[in-house]
């Protein structure tokens, strides 16, 4: 159990469970990219540590990008999605992979793909390493998926609850 301002949460997914599922997604992707050389496009705040270890999985060239969006406060979302730091590189005929932390209800998926559509990108996928099945709302295809979890609150290896919690290497889910 950890406590992180007023709540406390009880561990959930292993270091272990998390290098295994990130180590995975590299090679599908890997599969589909290696003769071609994606841009990994990450979401802050939260993908920076998945989208350091899905590119140090990622055994051929590529290159790394942010962009940053944000739609919680506190362990809600506000199913609002606002675009802090747009994209600054051209990526127009080329492979954009956007890799997210985790989707809960889809609506900054849903308003990606319409920034990217934009951009007249070749090929447009997504990865996440958490899914939250009850919760997705959308219809939009995501084409690489790590790990099915509940519609419970987590924080760790990326994600947070209010600025804290990013830092560790495992995951926690808030205690009931």
């Amino acid at each position: 159990m950890i406590q992180l301002h007023d709540k406390t949460f009880e561990s959930f997914i292993s270091k272990e469970e998390l290098d295994f599922s990130v180590a995975n997604l590299a090679q599908l992707i890997s599969e589909d990219f290696q003769d071609e050389v994606p841009i990994f496009i990450g979401v802050l705040n939260g993908s920076f540590r998945f989208l350091a270890d899905l590119t140090k999985n990622y055994n051929f060239p590529c290159e790394v990008n942010f962009i940053k969006v944000a739609s919680y406060q506190g362990t809600e979302s506000t199913n609002q999605v606002n675009q802090i730091i747009g994209l600054n590189q051209d990526v127009t005929g080329r492979t954009v992979i956007i890799v997210e932390d985790i989707v809960d209800t889809g609506n900054t998926i849903v308003e990606l793909k319409k920034m990217f559509k934009s951009h007249n990108v070749k090929h447009l996928k997504i990865a996440t390493l958490f899914l939250k099945p009850d919760a997705y709302k959308h219809n939009i295809k995501l084409d690489y998926v790590g790990i099915r979890i509940p519609n419970k609150f987590i924080v760790g290896y990326g994600l947070d609850y209010d600025g804290l919690g990013r830092n560790l290497n495992e995951v926690y889910q808030l205690a009931e």
